[in-house]
């Protein structure tokens, strides 16, 4: 099937227009994010997009939905929700996120609780290059962290979310850097300089916060003695994961591993870890039901003209650097919006970045980094992200009870908004 569009509209943009006002706007009216599930929200929404579509039939039109439910990095994304339920759930039946909680909660003072799983998120993710393999291995840790002190589950699992998002904006292998410094043709350390000046300081910011915030926590020292083979599923994720291996294949490990220690010490047999992982994979199934209305309804946005609209828009009568930086800070967030993938927002928009940048003498290192910076932003505050949907559904929890906790993505946004205003860093303004 062709992969043409209509032309640009505005128009094109009624189901997301759809999702947030009955998802956002109805439930802020009502105070409450569990009235209005996010399933039948992406239902309507997804139903508005395949009815407004016009020049074909009910069925082509259908079958258009289908590409973008069956794109590639959709299926990707499935594989892994899929993957990492079955790990989550073996790894708390057999006991390993108990013991790996007992073992955080004896080696991290209490004041440094917070300071201390973000800096943990923080660095592996900057190692991993992904900030779903750091929610994956956090997650499951923090809401047992939260379970046994008393601490708010959904606080917790924001430090881990706005941690991973540190090494997805600034690893060397992170696929949004590699995205950004090849559509704007620049060398990654180069972008990493500068990328480094304007989020770094919002990161230490925040890690100063969250020694005072843990200041007056109370966290009540284990009984327990540390059962440390049960630890071992855990550190071979995060082993595997920091020395590079693919995402897939590290849950497969961490999945193996909990069947085989779990057996042994008896926290299950055979077929308990077989319906251990049977019933992380069906807890997964609102998830996956979710990304696949996410992803066709995108499909549908962009090929009735919403994104192009979007980059109309905002590239028209753009004549100083600082204006530019902001169009394509503008561009870049509202094609996240669109996709819910920070990666594809910078393939979408960098070829137009570049020739902004061409034209109006943007340093590549800078457009690049905004690239990057901003998708990180949107991206970590959609509540129909990937991240933020996986977090979610690892913790059981709404999507918008972590968001109000996301300071490090705010923040991120905050200092690029603000190094585009003040010409920051000065030698690449």
């Amino acid at each position: 099937m062709d992969r043409y569009t209509h032309k640009p509209s505005l128009l094109a943009l009624t189901p997301l227009f759809v999702f947030l006002g009955i998802y956002l706007i109805i439930s802020i009216i009502v105070n409450d994010f569990y009235k209005v599930p996010i399933t039948v929200a992406f239902l309507i929404s997804a139903v508005t997009a395949v009815a407004m579509t016009r020049g074909m039939s009910l069925s082509a039109r259908i079958t258009r939905f289908s590409m973008g439910a069956s794109d590639k990095n959709i299926l990707l994304m499935i594989w892994i929700f899929m993957l990492a339920g079955a790990f989550a759930q073996s790894a708390k039946t057999m006991g390993a996120i108990d013991a790996t909680v007992n073992l955080t909660l004896h080696i991290l003072p209490e004041n440094l609780l917070f300071a201390g799983i973000f800096i943990a998120a923080c660095f592996i993710s900057l190692s991993v290059g992904t900030s779903v393999g750091t929610i994956v291995a956090l997650t499951p840790v923090a809401v047992g962290i939260a379970e046994q002190t008393g601490i708010e589950t959904a606080y917790l699992v924001a430090i881990v979310v706005g941690g991973s998002f540190f090494g997805d904006n600034l690893s060397f292998i992170s696929d949004t850097t590699i995205a950004a410094t090849q559509t704007q043709e620049c060398q990654m350390k180069d972008k990493f300089k500068v990328n480094s000046l304007i989020v770094l300081p919002a990161a230490v910011l925040l890690f100063v916060y969250y020694i005072f915030a843990g200041m007056h926590t109370h966290v009540p020292t284990p009984e327990n003695s540390i059962e440390w083979i049960k630890v071992l599923p855990y550190l071979l994720v995060l082993i595997a994961a920091l020395a590079g291996i693919n995402v897939i294949l590290v849950l497969l490990l961490g999945i193996i591993s909990t069947g085989i220690i779990g057996v042994l010490t008896a926290g299950f047999d055979f077929f308990g870890w077989l319906g251990a992982m049977g019933e992380g994979i069906t807890g997964m199934g609102e998830l996956i039901i979710i990304t696949l209305l996410a992803g066709g309804m995108l499909e549908m946005i962009r090929y009735n003209g919403g994104i192009d609209y979007i980059i109309n828009k905002l590239t028209h009568r753009i004549h100083s650097k600082r204006s530019g930086e902001l169009s394509i800070a503008a561009l870049v967030s509202l094609a996240n919006l669109c996709t819910a993938n920070n990666t594809i927002a910078i393939i979408t928009i960098g070829p137009i970045a570049k020739k902004m940048a061409d034209k109006l003498g943007i340093d590549y290192r800078k457009s690049a980094s905004l690239l990057d910076i901003f998708s990180c932003f949107i991206q970590g505050l959609l509540p129909y992200g990937a991240q933020m949907l996986i977090a979610a559904g690892l913790a059981s929890l709404s999507p918008i009870s972590i968001i109000q906790y996301l300071y490090y993505p705010m923040l991120i946004g905050i200092s690029a908004l603000l190094a585009i205003l003040l010409r920051y860093p000065r030698r690449y303004s």
